[in-house]
């Protein structure tokens, strides 16, 4: 029983340390959400985004760069430059830099794991984007790209009327400021429920299942020269594993040392570490947005992506005798989440920011948008988050 409950310790703590170590990430990708939807207008981002190009592709990679964020705060951004007209192509490029094209997160990879991963990384990046744009181009059903753009604008309340105005007199206004403090409570209102459930499972899976799950987990990982067919199914388990075990982008890297540590190929801790936009949690939040339809073909699409880049890299790096030895791994358990230091420092003006928003968005007094009624899987999750929150509390405070 003490054993148990050292256990449940270590996960409540892991789960606020790695949600910790995101909320900044979290904050600056619904602020520049948020001013996306209010200052952009649908004829600006269809002049730059709105046709499938190169030109279009390119901008999306390039936004999706400079404004790295976790794949939460991502999908948010995404949908905001989908629902104002950017392509789906473009708005899935965003998405997939901003996920993967991530210095931060090639400082994590290179702590935990080696160089060649953080190549595997940033050439992947690429990869994953121009595989995609093939794999839409060639699969999108008709229509389904328009019924999702009107679901999300439902979603999110989006009017015709913003292509009569000014964004330079609305940056500068007070009202302006309003719209985007309301927007990005808004943002947190959506997703709140599923971050909460996310990072508490990501602390129980690192706390309480053995890293010899993982060994059985991946086929045929304790084989030296693995075959083809060997390394393909690594690949397809690596996305398998993450979907079940969500810990996130940065949060997964720990446990991407240790699978490799344990045998798995490249390819299988690529894929593994490419996974963290097919995650249960992440595809509610797509069904949310898009409905169901395009959440299920984004997931598809993604899922054969990221396992076509994870063996291209595989047997890219192999030919020219550049895939990696064995690494010692660190368990996520082992970092320091709470520091002095420029996370900290981030947190709090994302904290500060996030109270002056939520408290100007009560005194302003929005009128709240409505979804319609609470469906049953709304109020089980709503249940399940809140059983979330009393585990985290009781977990934390067992030492005394």
């Amino acid at each position: 029983m003490k054993i148990f409950f050292t256990l449940w310790h270590e996960a409540a703590v892991t789960s606020l340390g790695l949600f910790w170590m995101a909320f900044w990430a979290f904050g600056l990708g619904y602020l520049v959400s948020s001013m996306i939807q209010v200052f952009m207008t649908r004829k600006r981002m269809k002049q730059g985004m709105g046709e499938t190009s190169v030109g279009s592709v390119t901008l999306g990679t390039f936004f999706g760069f400079i404004s790295s964020s976790c794949s939460f705060a991502a999908l948010s951004t995404t949908r905001s430059l989908f629902v104002k007209g950017a392509g789906l192509v473009p708005a899935l490029a965003f998405m997939l830099a901003s996920t993967n094209l991530v210095v931060e997160l090639g400082i994590i990879i290179g702590v935990f794991l080696s160089w060649q991963f953080v190549a595997g990384e940033y050439i992947g990046g690429i990869l994953l984007i121009l595989i995609m744009w093939i794999v839409v181009r060639l699969t999108l059903p008709k229509g389904l790209e328009s019924q999702a753009r009107e679901h999300a604008r439902e979603q999110t309340g989006d009017e015709e009327e913003d292509e009569e105005q000014d964004w330079r007199k609305l940056i500068t206004s007070s009202e302006g400021w309003h719209r985007v403090a309301h927007r990005y409570v808004m943002e947190w209102d959506m997703v709140w429920k599923d971050v909460t459930i996310g990072f508490t499972v990501a602390g129980i899976i690192s706390a309480f299942v053995p890293r010899a799950f993982f060994q059985v987990l991946f086929i045929s990982s304790d084989v030296a020269d693995p075959a083809f067919w060997q390394v393909l199914a690594q690949a397809v388990v690596g996305p398998i594993a993450a979907f079940f075990t969500f810990i996130g982008s940065m949060g997964n890297i720990p446990l991407a040392a240790v699978l490799f540590n344990n045998g798995v190929s490249f390819a299988g801790v690529m894929a593994f570490i490419f996974s963290d936009l097919v995650v249960f949690p992440i595809l509610r939040i797509q069904a949310r947005y898009y409905g169901w339809k395009m959440a299920m073909y984004l997931m598809a699409v993604l899922l054969f992506v990221l396992v076509s880049t994870s063996v291209i890299l595989h047997y890219g790096f192999a030919a020219f005798d550049l895939l990696p030895g064995g690494a010692p791994a660190r368990m996520i358990s082992d970092r320091t989440f709470f520091a002095v230091d420029l996370t900290l420092a981030l947190n709090l003006a994302f904290i500060t920011l996030s109270v002056v928003f939520w408290g100007w968005k009560r005194l302003a007094g929005h009128a709240e948008m409505s979804h319609g009624s609470a469906t049953i899987g709304d109020r089980i999750l709503l249940g399940v988050s809140l059983a979330a929150y009393g585990w985290l509390v009781v977990g934390v405070f067992l030492p005394l």
